[in-house]
């Protein structure tokens, strides 16, 4: 059972107990400022900014993220920090932020680094920012499955839990809005097993011509390496679902390309769930069946660890997002220091099919180079209004925010999209 959302004036800790399932928000003087907010792009533009950051927010051990973010000194929390005000993103998902049971780090991130106006730039520019709403779920990294997924004669360690990890929540996700979240409407996809999708692509053992997970595998596997969650978000009197996740990396593996298949048809979830005739099949963590009704709004959101024609993900596994027929892609968000850093790399960029203004993730220069792998896409009747990377030039005062190898905040980029919702 998921518990109605509440006010944050009523509660600022909220559990949902059976999924473990935690949503904190903010107090009342949090509230307030947010709202006071003049500068939030939605209230200056009459637009709704959707923004998808993989921000490395993650840590070797269980509680070392809570432990980094309990003091406002942490240069890295306070870089990415930094990043997210200059964005100003109205709806944000944070990929790669280790979950834990009571959203103690969520809450610790706003408080002590996104409250405070951080200058890690030098630039005197950034400014606070307050999300009243925010909202974090368990993941399946780290989640010990019992079975030898990994195929190494052994059982345990991260690659045979059920999404690689080390201990249960490590790169896990987070939401943050400016727009109430629907708590009771939230669907969660955690437990929803691979082999319950139609036509699968299951890995197979080039070897033997035989499936490479045995029986007592699949009936246990599940799809998502983390998580997939549709979170309502109330727009005004309109909805518009948050389809977030962050499908596991296509490398890493064997000639069965296991994690190849899996972020292809980690991808290929939120394709089939947008379309009723094709969602049949899906059921949520509460065993509710079917995707999202006809003609909902949505923007999905997040690493989808693929490009569209370079890198060694599945082929045509970004198309099935972005060639979909209820998809708008026509405004790509773009950069001027994707294609800066791609000529000064070289090596695999050089090499590269797609334009380097797209790339949202700055990778070994040797293999596989800079590629585009988050994605903030709505639905075409979404229009969108203003798209962007943030890769700021090597001349600009803020490139110091993403820097080079090693990287001040993450290897991968901010992205964000503004979109007009129809009749808000």
């Amino acid at each position: 059972m998921r518990k109605q959302s509440i006010p944050i004036l009523s509660l600022c800790l909220l559990v949902a107990a059976a999924c473990g399932e935690t949503v904190t928000e903010p107090d009342v003087a949090g509230v307030a400022a947010a709202r006071a907010s003049a500068d939030k792009p939605g209230a200056a533009r009459n637009i709704v900014r959707f923004s998808t950051f993989n921000a490395s927010l993650n840590r070797f051990n269980a509680g070392d993220l809570i432990s980094d973010l309990s003091t406002p000194n942490n240069t890295q929390a306070q870089t990415v920090a930094e990043i997210i005000q200059q964005a100003r993103p109205d709806v944000l998902l944070i990929n790669e932020f280790d979950f834990d049971a009571a959203g103690t780090a969520a809450q610790l991130f706003q408080d002590n680094y996104l409250s405070i106006a951080q200058d890690i730039s030098g630039t005197g520019t950034a400014q606070a920012i307050v999300y009243p709403y925010r909202y974090v779920a368990p993941s399946n990294t780290g989640i010990p499955s019992g079975r030898d997924l990994d195929k190494n004669g052994s059982i345990g360690g991260p690659n045979d839990a059920f999404g690689f990890g080390f201990f249960p929540g490590q790169y896990g996700m987070v939401v943050y809005s400016m727009y109430p979240i629907d708590q009771a409407s939230i669907r969660t996809f955690q437990l929803f097993l691979w082999n319950d999708m139609p036509d699968a692509n299951l890995p197979v053992d080039p070897a033997t011509g035989m499936s490479f997970y045995d029986a007592g595998d699949l009936a246990i596997f599940r799809l998502s390496s983390k998580s997939h969650w549709d979170i309502p978000i109330r727009i005004d009197n309109k909805v518009v679902h948050f389809l977030t996740s962050h499908p596991t990396p296509p490398v890493f593996d064997g000639p069965e390309d296991r994690n190849g298949t899996r972020n292809n048809d980690e991808i290929r979830f939120w394709a089939d769930y947008i379309i009723p005739s094709r969602s049949g099949y899906i059921y949520d963590d509460n065993g509710m069946p079917g995707g999202l009704p006809p003609g909902d709004m949505f923007v999905i959101a997040g690493d989808q660890n693929a490009d569209p024609y370079d890198g060694d993900s599945f082929p045509d596994a970004a198309q099935q997002l972005l060639d979909h027929p209820l998809v708008n892609d026509k405004n790509t968000p773009d950069s001027e220091g994707g294609p800066e850093q791609s000529a000064l790399q070289g090596g695999a960029n050089d090499t590269h099919i797609s334009d380097p203004a797209f790339d949202t993730a700055d990778f070994s220069d040797v293999a596989p180079g800079n590629l585009r792998a988050d994605y903030v896409l709505p639905r075409k009747n979404l229009r969108i209004q203003d798209a962007s990377v943030f890769w700021p030039l090597e001349a600009d005062p803020l490139f110091s925010l993403v820097g080079t190898w090693p990287f001040p905040s993450s290897d991968h980029r901010l992205v964000w999209i503004d979109v007009k919702v129809p009749g808000n």
